[in-house]
Protein backbone atom coordinates (compact mmCIF):
# COMPACT_ATOMS: atom_id res chain seq x y z
CA UNK A 1 0.00 0.00 0.00
CA UNK A 2 3.03 2.84 0.98
CA UNK A 3 4.50 1.86 -2.35
CA UNK A 4 0.92 2.38 -4.25
CA UNK A 5 0.42 5.51 -2.53
CA UNK A 6 4.29 6.86 -3.36
CA UNK A 7 3.11 5.85 -6.87
CA UNK A 8 0.44 8.18 -7.24
CA UNK A 9 2.31 10.77 -5.60
CA UNK A 10 5.17 10.69 -8.27
CA UNK A 11 2.48 10.64 -10.96
CA UNK A 12 0.23 13.21 -9.57
CA UNK A 13 2.63 15.49 -7.84
CA UNK A 14 5.74 16.16 -9.85
CA UNK A 15 8.70 17.90 -8.00
CA UNK A 16 8.55 21.51 -7.83
CA UNK A 17 11.35 22.41 -10.78
CA UNK A 18 8.40 20.68 -12.99
CA UNK A 19 5.48 23.01 -11.81
CA UNK A 20 8.06 26.06 -12.06
CA UNK A 21 8.13 25.43 -15.25
CA UNK A 22 4.71 27.13 -16.17
CA UNK A 23 6.57 30.13 -15.03
CA UNK A 24 10.01 30.19 -16.82
CA UNK A 25 10.80 33.41 -18.49
CA UNK A 26 14.66 33.50 -19.19
CA UNK A 27 14.86 31.05 -21.50
CA UNK A 28 18.89 30.42 -23.19
CA UNK A 29 20.06 31.67 -26.09
CA UNK A 30 19.99 27.84 -28.54
CA UNK A 31 24.08 28.83 -28.69
CA UNK A 32 26.04 25.31 -28.54
CA UNK A 33 28.76 26.85 -27.34
CA UNK A 34 27.60 28.53 -24.85
CA UNK A 35 25.95 25.78 -23.24
CA UNK A 36 29.25 23.89 -23.70
CA UNK A 37 30.91 26.44 -21.61
CA UNK A 38 28.76 25.46 -18.19
CA UNK A 39 29.68 21.53 -18.33
CA UNK A 40 31.75 20.53 -15.30
CA UNK A 41 33.80 17.45 -16.05
CA UNK A 42 35.96 15.03 -13.88
CA UNK A 43 39.31 16.17 -13.80
CA UNK A 44 40.92 14.93 -16.94
CA UNK A 45 37.44 14.58 -19.18
CA UNK A 46 37.08 16.83 -21.97
CA UNK A 47 33.73 17.21 -24.21
CA UNK A 48 33.33 17.96 -27.50
CA UNK A 49 30.19 18.59 -29.86
CA UNK A 50 29.62 15.33 -32.09
CA UNK A 51 26.70 16.83 -34.10
CA UNK A 52 24.06 19.53 -33.76
CA UNK A 53 20.89 21.70 -35.46
CA UNK A 54 20.66 22.04 -38.13
CA UNK A 55 21.78 18.44 -38.83
CA UNK A 56 20.29 17.08 -36.05
CA UNK A 57 16.93 17.98 -34.15
CA UNK A 58 15.59 16.34 -31.08
CA UNK A 59 16.85 13.21 -30.64
CA UNK A 60 14.94 10.89 -28.16
CA UNK A 61 17.00 7.33 -29.13
CA UNK A 62 20.88 6.21 -30.42
CA UNK A 63 22.65 3.01 -31.53
CA UNK A 64 25.64 2.60 -33.18
CA UNK A 65 25.66 0.02 -35.92
CA UNK A 66 28.24 -2.27 -37.49
CA UNK A 67 30.04 -0.10 -39.37
CA UNK A 68 30.26 2.46 -36.66
CA UNK A 69 26.96 4.97 -38.08
CA UNK A 70 24.94 6.73 -35.22
CA UNK A 71 21.67 6.01 -36.28
CA UNK A 72 19.05 8.32 -34.60
CA UNK A 73 15.23 8.30 -34.01
CA UNK A 74 14.35 12.16 -33.64
CA UNK A 75 11.03 14.40 -33.23
CA UNK A 76 9.83 17.42 -33.77
CA UNK A 77 6.28 16.83 -33.31
CA UNK A 78 6.55 15.91 -30.05
CA UNK A 79 4.62 16.51 -27.56
CA UNK A 80 1.41 16.45 -30.16
CA UNK A 81 1.07 16.86 -33.64
CA UNK A 82 -1.05 19.86 -34.63
CA UNK A 83 -4.50 19.08 -36.02
CA UNK A 84 -4.35 19.02 -40.06
CA UNK A 85 -0.49 18.78 -39.61
CA UNK A 86 1.95 15.80 -41.52
CA UNK A 87 4.08 14.03 -39.47
CA UNK A 88 7.65 14.46 -40.85
CA UNK A 89 9.70 13.25 -37.69
CA UNK A 90 12.42 11.12 -38.97
CA UNK A 91 15.27 8.60 -38.22
CA UNK A 92 18.92 9.85 -38.59
CA UNK A 93 22.21 8.38 -39.77
CA UNK A 94 25.34 10.07 -38.81
CA UNK A 95 28.82 9.07 -39.47
CA UNK A 96 32.26 10.52 -38.63
CA UNK A 97 33.87 9.76 -41.80
CA UNK A 98 37.20 11.48 -40.90
CA UNK A 99 37.72 10.01 -37.52
CA UNK A 100 38.15 13.48 -35.84
CA UNK A 101 35.19 13.23 -33.61
CA UNK A 102 32.60 14.95 -35.43
CA UNK A 103 30.03 14.20 -37.25
CA UNK A 104 30.57 15.12 -41.07
CA UNK A 105 27.89 12.96 -42.66
CA UNK A 106 23.89 12.77 -41.90
CA UNK A 107 21.77 10.93 -44.25
CA UNK A 108 18.06 11.31 -43.63
CA UNK A 109 16.96 7.13 -43.35
CA UNK A 110 12.90 7.22 -43.35
CA UNK A 111 10.66 10.55 -42.58
CA UNK A 112 7.15 10.79 -42.60
CA UNK A 113 7.16 8.84 -39.06
CA UNK A 114 4.72 10.43 -36.21
CA UNK A 115 7.45 10.30 -32.80
CA UNK A 116 9.54 7.71 -33.45
CA UNK A 117 10.64 6.84 -29.77
CA UNK A 118 13.33 4.38 -30.46
CA UNK A 119 15.71 3.06 -33.59
CA UNK A 120 18.14 -0.05 -33.22
CA UNK A 121 20.22 -0.80 -36.81
CA UNK A 122 19.41 -4.66 -37.73
CA UNK A 123 18.52 -6.95 -40.30
CA UNK A 124 19.43 -4.95 -43.14
CA UNK A 125 18.19 -1.98 -42.04
CA UNK A 126 16.65 -0.53 -38.60
CA UNK A 127 13.65 -1.67 -36.16
CA UNK A 128 12.00 1.28 -35.16
CA UNK A 129 9.38 2.09 -32.37
CA UNK A 130 6.76 3.87 -33.84
CA UNK A 131 3.15 4.71 -31.84
CA UNK A 132 1.31 1.56 -31.95
CA UNK A 133 3.55 -0.60 -34.30
CA UNK A 134 7.38 -1.50 -34.37
CA UNK A 135 8.52 -1.32 -37.89
CA UNK A 136 11.03 -2.73 -40.02
CA UNK A 137 12.61 0.01 -42.48
CA UNK A 138 14.77 -1.79 -45.04
CA UNK A 139 18.04 -0.37 -47.39
CA UNK A 140 18.25 -3.08 -50.07
CA UNK A 141 20.55 -0.44 -51.70
CA UNK A 142 23.16 0.23 -49.39
CA UNK A 143 22.07 4.19 -50.32
CA UNK A 144 21.40 4.99 -46.05
CA UNK A 145 17.64 5.60 -47.50
CA UNK A 146 15.01 3.00 -46.46
CA UNK A 147 13.27 1.49 -49.69
CA UNK A 148 10.73 -0.72 -48.12
CA UNK A 149 8.69 -0.64 -44.74
CA UNK A 150 7.23 -3.05 -43.27
CA UNK A 151 4.74 -3.85 -39.67
CA UNK A 152 6.84 -6.23 -37.46
CA UNK A 153 3.96 -5.74 -34.79
CA UNK A 154 1.06 -3.92 -33.98
CA UNK A 155 -1.67 -3.72 -31.17
CA UNK A 156 1.13 -1.38 -28.92
CA UNK A 157 -0.56 1.20 -26.84
CA UNK A 158 -1.32 4.59 -26.88
CA UNK A 159 -2.04 6.40 -24.27
CA UNK A 160 0.63 8.83 -23.09
CA UNK A 161 3.26 9.66 -25.81
CA UNK A 162 6.39 9.23 -23.22
CA UNK A 163 5.58 5.79 -22.25
CA UNK A 164 4.57 4.34 -25.80
CA UNK A 165 6.95 1.44 -27.13
CA UNK A 166 10.16 3.08 -27.09
CA UNK A 167 14.42 2.44 -26.10
CA UNK A 168 14.95 -0.41 -28.65
CA UNK A 169 18.35 -2.68 -27.66
CA UNK A 170 19.50 -6.26 -28.90
CA UNK A 171 20.26 -8.77 -26.09
CA UNK A 172 23.26 -10.84 -25.74
CA UNK A 173 21.04 -13.60 -27.23
CA UNK A 174 20.25 -11.56 -30.13
CA UNK A 175 16.58 -10.49 -29.03
CA UNK A 176 15.17 -7.19 -29.13
CA UNK A 177 14.21 -5.65 -26.16
CA UNK A 178 11.61 -2.65 -25.74
CA UNK A 179 10.14 -1.21 -23.34
CA UNK A 180 6.50 0.63 -22.75
CA UNK A 181 5.20 2.41 -19.74
CA UNK A 182 2.70 2.52 -16.65
CA UNK A 183 -0.05 4.40 -18.72
CA UNK A 184 -0.06 2.01 -21.85
CA UNK A 185 -2.04 -1.21 -22.95
CA UNK A 186 -0.95 -2.99 -24.93
CA UNK A 187 -2.75 -6.26 -26.94
CA UNK A 188 -0.17 -7.44 -29.78
CA UNK A 189 -1.17 -10.64 -31.97
CA UNK A 190 1.52 -12.84 -32.91
CA UNK A 191 1.88 -16.58 -34.39
CA UNK A 192 2.05 -17.44 -30.64
CA UNK A 193 -0.98 -15.87 -29.57
CA UNK A 194 -2.12 -12.55 -28.29
CA UNK A 195 0.57 -11.20 -25.79
CA UNK A 196 -0.86 -8.42 -23.38
CA UNK A 197 1.06 -5.92 -21.52
CA UNK A 198 -1.71 -3.47 -19.51
CA UNK A 199 0.96 -0.95 -17.65
CA UNK A 200 5.02 -0.65 -18.23
CA UNK A 201 7.39 -3.51 -18.24
CA UNK A 202 10.02 -4.63 -21.15
CA UNK A 203 9.39 -6.79 -24.02
CA UNK A 204 11.83 -9.44 -25.36
CA UNK A 205 11.23 -10.28 -29.28
CA UNK A 206 12.73 -12.80 -31.05
CA UNK A 207 12.56 -11.19 -34.90
CA UNK A 208 12.90 -14.33 -36.75
CA UNK A 209 10.29 -16.36 -35.49
CA UNK A 210 8.18 -13.45 -33.97
CA UNK A 211 8.14 -14.57 -30.66
CA UNK A 212 6.96 -12.08 -28.33
CA UNK A 213 7.26 -12.15 -24.32
CA UNK A 214 7.32 -9.97 -21.37
CA UNK A 215 10.52 -10.01 -20.26
CA UNK A 216 9.63 -7.88 -16.76
CA UNK A 217 6.58 -5.73 -15.30
CA UNK A 218 6.29 -2.33 -13.38
CA UNK A 219 8.43 0.42 -13.08
CA UNK A 220 6.72 4.03 -13.80
CA UNK A 221 8.62 4.99 -16.73
CA UNK A 222 11.46 2.40 -17.89
CA UNK A 223 13.27 4.09 -19.86
CA UNK A 224 16.91 2.54 -20.33
CA UNK A 225 18.04 -1.67 -21.11
CA UNK A 226 21.78 -3.13 -20.88
CA UNK A 227 23.42 -6.31 -20.07
CA UNK A 228 26.53 -7.16 -18.50
CA UNK A 229 29.39 -9.24 -20.31
CA UNK A 230 27.49 -12.03 -17.65
CA UNK A 231 24.33 -10.98 -19.56
CA UNK A 232 22.81 -10.03 -16.60
CA UNK A 233 20.32 -7.08 -17.23
CA UNK A 234 19.73 -3.59 -15.64
CA UNK A 235 17.29 -1.07 -16.58
CA UNK A 236 16.49 2.29 -14.84
CA UNK A 237 13.07 4.70 -14.90
CA UNK A 238 12.58 7.63 -16.31
CA UNK A 239 9.72 8.55 -13.78
CA UNK A 240 10.59 6.39 -11.07
CA UNK A 241 13.06 6.96 -7.75
CA UNK A 242 15.27 4.00 -7.45
CA UNK A 243 18.64 4.52 -9.87
CA UNK A 244 19.79 0.96 -11.28
CA UNK A 245 17.64 -1.75 -11.38
CA UNK A 246 18.42 -5.02 -11.31
CA UNK A 247 16.22 -6.72 -13.93
CA UNK A 248 15.57 -10.32 -12.88
CA UNK A 249 13.29 -12.00 -15.98
CA UNK A 250 9.90 -12.69 -15.44
CA UNK A 251 10.25 -10.52 -12.23
CA UNK A 252 7.86 -7.10 -10.82
CA UNK A 253 8.97 -4.18 -10.07
CA UNK A 254 7.53 -0.90 -8.43
CA UNK A 255 3.60 -0.06 -9.99
CA UNK A 256 3.11 -4.17 -11.65
CA UNK A 257 -0.68 -4.65 -10.43
CA UNK A 258 -1.34 -7.88 -8.56
CA UNK A 259 2.32 -8.78 -7.92
CA UNK A 260 3.38 -11.12 -5.05
CA UNK A 261 6.32 -9.93 -4.71
CA UNK A 262 8.00 -5.86 -5.95
CA UNK A 263 11.91 -6.00 -6.57
CA UNK A 264 13.04 -2.64 -5.26
CA UNK A 265 15.70 -0.94 -7.39
CA UNK A 266 19.48 -0.89 -5.91
CA UNK A 267 19.39 3.52 -5.35
CA UNK A 268 16.23 4.13 -3.53
CA UNK A 269 15.54 8.08 -2.87
CA UNK A 270 17.57 8.50 -6.26
CA UNK A 271 16.83 10.97 -9.37
CA UNK A 272 15.06 9.72 -12.23
CA UNK A 273 16.91 8.55 -14.93
CA UNK A 274 16.81 7.42 -18.18
CA UNK A 275 18.91 5.91 -20.81
CA UNK A 276 22.00 3.18 -20.09
CA UNK A 277 24.95 2.16 -20.93
CA UNK A 278 27.79 -0.03 -19.43
CA UNK A 279 31.67 1.72 -19.74
CA UNK A 280 33.92 -0.25 -21.59
CA UNK A 281 37.22 0.47 -23.86
CA UNK A 282 40.35 1.70 -23.94
CA UNK A 283 40.12 5.29 -23.26
CA UNK A 284 38.63 5.42 -20.25
CA UNK A 285 40.12 5.36 -16.68
CA UNK A 286 40.49 1.37 -15.61
CA UNK A 287 38.65 2.37 -12.39
CA UNK A 288 35.51 3.70 -14.70
CA UNK A 289 35.78 0.21 -16.13
CA UNK A 290 32.32 -1.44 -15.76
CA UNK A 291 30.74 1.87 -14.41
CA UNK A 292 27.21 2.29 -15.53
CA UNK A 293 26.05 5.89 -16.89
CA UNK A 294 22.48 7.07 -17.15
CA UNK A 295 20.97 10.93 -17.30
CA UNK A 296 19.32 12.83 -14.76
CA UNK A 297 17.60 15.04 -17.48
CA UNK A 298 15.53 16.95 -15.13
CA UNK A 299 19.24 17.60 -12.90
CA UNK A 300 20.91 18.57 -16.29
CA UNK A 301 23.25 16.10 -15.47
CA UNK A 302 24.64 12.49 -16.73
CA UNK A 303 25.59 10.19 -13.55
CA UNK A 304 27.71 7.29 -13.09
CA UNK A 305 27.39 4.35 -10.53
CA UNK A 306 29.51 1.31 -9.48
CA UNK A 307 28.05 -1.55 -8.65
CA UNK A 308 29.56 -4.84 -6.93
CA UNK A 309 28.04 -8.25 -6.15
CA UNK A 310 26.38 -8.47 -2.88
CA UNK A 311 24.88 -11.77 -2.49
CA UNK A 312 22.08 -12.98 -4.60
CA UNK A 313 22.22 -9.47 -6.19
CA UNK A 314 24.17 -6.20 -6.30
CA UNK A 315 25.12 -3.11 -4.87
CA UNK A 316 25.10 0.31 -6.72
CA UNK A 317 26.96 3.46 -5.59
CA UNK A 318 26.90 6.80 -7.07
CA UNK A 319 30.09 8.49 -7.44
CA UNK A 320 31.01 11.76 -9.45
CA UNK A 321 28.85 12.86 -12.24
CA UNK A 322 30.39 12.69 -16.31
CA UNK A 323 28.62 16.07 -16.51
CA UNK A 324 26.84 18.39 -14.25
CA UNK A 325 25.04 21.67 -15.97
CA UNK A 326 22.98 24.37 -14.88
CA UNK A 327 21.86 25.29 -18.67
CA UNK A 328 18.39 25.19 -18.01
CA UNK A 329 17.85 23.51 -21.65
CA UNK A 330 20.73 20.69 -21.22
CA UNK A 331 18.62 17.85 -21.06
CA UNK A 332 20.65 14.84 -21.56
CA UNK A 333 18.17 11.31 -22.43
CA UNK A 334 20.47 8.64 -23.76
CA UNK A 335 23.82 7.56 -23.70
CA UNK A 336 25.74 5.27 -25.64
CA UNK A 337 29.82 4.17 -25.90
CA UNK A 338 30.87 4.90 -28.98
CA UNK A 339 33.01 2.56 -31.65
CA UNK A 340 35.78 4.54 -30.98
CA UNK A 341 35.59 4.10 -27.22
CA UNK A 342 33.88 7.70 -26.25
CA UNK A 343 30.92 8.20 -24.43
CA UNK A 344 27.85 9.93 -26.79
CA UNK A 345 25.53 12.03 -24.81
CA UNK A 346 21.70 12.52 -26.63
CA UNK A 347 20.78 15.97 -25.57
CA UNK A 348 17.43 16.78 -26.14
CA UNK A 349 17.97 20.35 -25.85
CA UNK A 350 15.10 22.19 -24.53
CA UNK A 351 14.01 24.69 -21.38
CA UNK A 352 10.41 22.41 -21.18
CA UNK A 353 10.40 18.56 -20.00
CA UNK A 354 6.76 16.65 -19.36
CA UNK A 355 3.66 17.89 -21.60
CA UNK A 356 0.64 17.85 -18.49
CA UNK A 357 2.40 20.82 -16.37
CA UNK A 358 3.27 22.51 -19.48
CA UNK A 359 0.48 23.99 -22.26
CA UNK A 360 1.08 21.60 -25.62
CA UNK A 361 1.06 24.51 -27.33
CA UNK A 362 3.66 26.47 -25.19
CA UNK A 363 5.88 28.65 -27.48
CA UNK A 364 8.19 28.10 -25.11
CA UNK A 365 8.60 24.65 -26.58
CA UNK A 366 12.03 24.05 -28.52
CA UNK A 367 11.15 22.04 -31.60
CA UNK A 368 14.26 22.54 -33.63
CA UNK A 369 17.28 22.36 -31.57
CA UNK A 370 19.68 18.96 -30.19
CA UNK A 371 23.20 18.07 -29.95
CA UNK A 372 25.29 15.30 -29.40
CA UNK A 373 27.88 15.43 -26.93
CA UNK A 374 31.18 13.04 -26.77
CA UNK A 375 33.25 12.74 -23.91
CA UNK A 376 36.71 11.29 -23.65
CA UNK A 377 39.59 11.25 -21.25
CA UNK A 378 42.43 13.46 -22.13
CA UNK A 379 45.48 11.63 -23.46
CA UNK A 380 44.26 8.43 -23.84
CA UNK A 381 44.04 6.22 -27.02
CA UNK A 382 40.87 5.90 -28.29
CA UNK A 383 39.89 3.28 -30.87
CA UNK A 384 40.64 3.51 -34.65
CA UNK A 385 38.46 3.48 -36.94
CA UNK A 386 38.91 0.08 -39.31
Amino acid sequence: MHRILLTLCVCLFPPLPTFAQRDLKDIPVPDAAEEQGTFVLPEGFEVNLFAADPQIAKPIQMNFDARGRLWIASSSVYPQIEPGAEANDRILILEDKDGDGVSDSTSVFATGLLIPTGVEPGDGGAYVAASTELLHFADTDGDGVADSRRIVLSGFGTEDTHHILHTLRWGPEQRLYMSQSIYIHSHIETPWGIKRLNAGGIWQFRPDTLELDVFARGWINSWGTHFDRYGTTFATDGAGGEGINYAVPGASYATAYGAARILPGLNPGSPKHCGLEIVGGPNLPEDWQGSFLTNDFRGHRVCRFVLEEDESGFISREQQEVIKSNHQSFRPIDIKMGPDGAIYIADWYNPIIQHGEVDFRDPRRDHTHGRIWRVTYRGSPLVERQ
